[in-house]
């Protein structure tokens, strides 16, 4: 195997960039993101795509083709025109993936927020993002109802003043081709998606991302997926379908592998584990929290572990205590864990571990895996904005097709997120080491400055962990 970190000095002759070790994939060109993830749907047309784990209520692939165009057209015939923001204020449901990709189909901008959210917030991202239209659930109405734009509300109660689901892609069908309704062609360069992150600082901002930014994204993090895995992966979609990684991660790149979502709306261990084994998911993308409560609460043990079909776990979001890591895979021998680390302005996962399912190379067992094909990274001196050779900690940058195009309306953060060469500037303290794998330090913000030296908090939480009076520790 060649060199896994091959530096380039091109830009400057002091540049240290790395790229990956796998060769580039390619990224096609004139797919917008629902024509991308749902190409062949039509061969598993009776397969499920999305099921409820509580519920039950699910959509075969058939259906979220179906209903997709049957919701792009009805959002056309709405009046909804190319670049236009909707906003999606809904937990984890079935429709999710339906809803987001039917807005992006019509040329339209998906803004996922949360319904844990105060309605003062979700009014501020509302008008942040000038969306012209709110899709929400009969129970998240009230919060919305307010914000003088026309609501959908999905569900079976039909609300006064707003526009029920199954109506209007019905009103979908019957509306005619008619010149009224003039499709604009959605281009792959046009917005799609403007989900709102802090970034690197506090305050939220909405994030411009492009189809090709996602289908870029899902070209370099399913590049080991081999046609032997195409249909047969279940994920846990337990991470809300509003953040990147649900909707990109979860959604858009199990609907491109043509597997099946389970979809979860809040946890609950016991309906956790239930769901882990009666739909037989064999992919959970989970938080260190919940690797925590699978270690060390006494509820696991009221299930028996050997019916589980899982196969991997990924984690991301957060640092995982080595310890930690350590008794899951104890308790758990034969699922794989993965870390990844991924970032809204960078269209979602950045690095990661490979394929969940094959004998892929994994990264080291703490790293944050490997840099994904399509990509460069380098890490840069905070005080110097010099970059840094290998085994050297500095602020992680990276250069791709998944750059986001920058903040919404908000150049002078833009400019200070992404540098005039193109780098994404994280905000985030990595080095790679001699065998390519990367390892995130800690947050430049939240680093502890003591006597010279600097101590990062998601040591001592590591450390902490270890004992066993402690549940979970914040160290700031």
């Amino acid at each position: 195997m060649e060199n896994p970190t091959q530096v380039q000095h091109s830009e400057d002759e002091d540049e240290h960039i790395f790229r990956s070790k796998y060769p580039p994939v390619l990224v096609p060109d004139n797919l917008t993101l629902p024509e991308f993830v749902l190409q062949d749907a039509e061969l598993y047309a009776d397969k499920v795509a999305f099921v409820e784990a509580v519920s039950g209520k699910s959509y075969t692939y058939r259906d979220v083709v179906r209903d997709t165009r049957r919701f792009a057209k009805a959002l056309r015939s709405l009046g909804l025109r190319k670049g236009h923001v909707v906003l999606v204020l809904l937990p984890n449901i079935a429709e999710y993936g339906i809803v987001a990709l039917g807005i992006m189909a019509a040329g339209g901008v998906f803004s996922g927020a949360n319904p844990a959210s105060h309605p003062s917030e979700i009014k501020k991202q509302a008008y942040a993002a000038n969306a012209k239209l709110i899709v929400t659930n009969g129970p998240n109405y009230e919060k919305v109802k307010n914000l003088e734009q026309p609501v959908v509300v999905i569900g079976e109660e039909h609300i006064e003043g707003a526009t029920n689901w199954d109506e209007l892609l019905e009103a979908g069908d019957r509306a005619g081709t008619g010149t009224r309704f003039t499709k604009e062609e959605v281009l792959q360069s046009d917005l799609c998606a403007l989900p709102f992150s802090s970034g690197t600082t506090g305050i939220s901002k909405g994030v411009m991302l492009t189809h090709r930014n996602l289908v870029a994204n899902l070209c370099s993090s399913l590049f080991s997926v081999g046609s032997e895995m195409i249909g047969e992966v279940t994920t846990l979609g337990l991470i809300p379908f509003f953040h990147i990684y649900g909707i990109t991660g979860i959604c858009c790149a199990t609907l491109r592998n043509k597997g099946k979502v389970v979809v979860m709306n809040s946890f609950d261990l016991r309906t956790f584990l239930n769901a882990l084994i009666t739909q037989e998911v064999t992919f959970a993308p989970i938080v260190p929290p919940i690797i925590l409560a699978l270690v060390k609460n006494p509820i696991v043990e009221e299930f028996d572990l050997s019916k589980l079909k899982l196969r991997a776990i990924m984690t991301a979001a957060a640092p995982l205590a080595p310890e930690l890591l350590a008794s899951f895979e104890n308790k758990f021998p034969g699922v794989q864990v993965q870390q990844a680390y991924g970032l809204t302005e960078h269209s979602c996962i950045t690095l990661t571990h490979g394929n969940p399912m094959k004998g892929h190379d994994t990264a080291k067992k703490n790293s944050v895996g490997f840099i994904l094909p399509n990509l460069e990274i380098k890490f840069i001196d905070p005080d110097t904005s010099r970059s840094l050779p290998k085994n050297t900690p500095g602020e992680l940058c990276v250069r791709s097709q998944c750059v986001m195009q920058g903040y919404y309306k908000n150049k002078e953060e833009t400019n200070r997120t992404i540098d005039k060469n193109g780098w994404l500037h994280t905000g985030d303290i990595a080095y790679i080491d001699d065998d390519g794998d990367i390892f995130i330090v800690d947050r430049i913000k939240e680093l502890i400055k003591y006597k010279g030296f600097q101590v990062a908090p998601a040591e001592l939480e590591a450390i902490l962990l270890t004992h066993s009076s402690v549940e979970d520790a914040a160290v700031v």
